[in-house]
This record gives structure tokens, sequence and C-alpha cells, in this order.
């Protein structure tokens, strides 16, 4: 999980809102995920990205949604997926949709 949290590059995400019920049993992933991407070192990544918290005693699933900067949306399910598991296909996702950390990559490998 580590490699995953030391990696999150926010450089092609808008908004990430983070919606969960910290009484429910399922949530740790969401509350962990919020934690790796609200990191100075990934925030430093796009100050412009907006992360919202929204946390509410209403019993709802975790949920989190991301709005990139191509107008494309992510909704992630947290509640039976691991921080890992969501760390990972988020990152992928962004790789995707930047150029120069698609060349990197390939520089490293």
């Amino acid at each position: 999980m580590a490699a995953g949290r030391s990696r999150v590059a926010l450089k092609t995400v808008k908004d990430i809102s983070v919606h969960f019920c910290p009484f429910q049993s399922n949530v740790r992933s969401a509350r962990e995920f919020l934690a790796a991407i609200g990191t100075k070192k990934a925030r430093q990544t796009n100050s412009n990205c907006r992360i919202v918290a929204d946390v509410k005693h209403d019993e709802t699933e975790p949920v989190i949604s991301i709005k990139f900067n191509d107008g494309e949306s992510l909704i992630l399910k947290a509640a039976n997926l691991t921080t890992n598991e969501m760390l990972s296909f988020f990152n992928e996702i962004c790789v995707a949709k930047d150029p120069q950390a698609q060349e990197t990559g390939s520089k490293k490998s």
C-alpha cells in the first residue's frame, strides 16, 4: 500500500469528493484514500485540485467521486475495495491521461 501512496499525482484531476459515514464498518479504505490524496506531496502535484471530505451520519456507503480536467468522471464505491486497489486504478487512469507521466514511466522501465 505504501507504494501506491507515494505515487499519487493529481495533475489531471479537477475535483475529488470523498463521501462517507464514519460510523459504518466499511469506511476504512475511503478514509485511507482521502489521507493518501491529501498529503503535502500529492497536493503539490496540482494545487488547483479541490479535495472535499463529505462526512455524514446517514449510513450511506462510502463513495469517491473524481472529476478530471478533460471532463470525464470516475466513481469508486469504496465499500468493497481496498485502498491499494483504488489508488492503483486511480493512478493508472491519471497516467493514461497525462502524456508526460507516460514518457517518464517508459524511461524508467
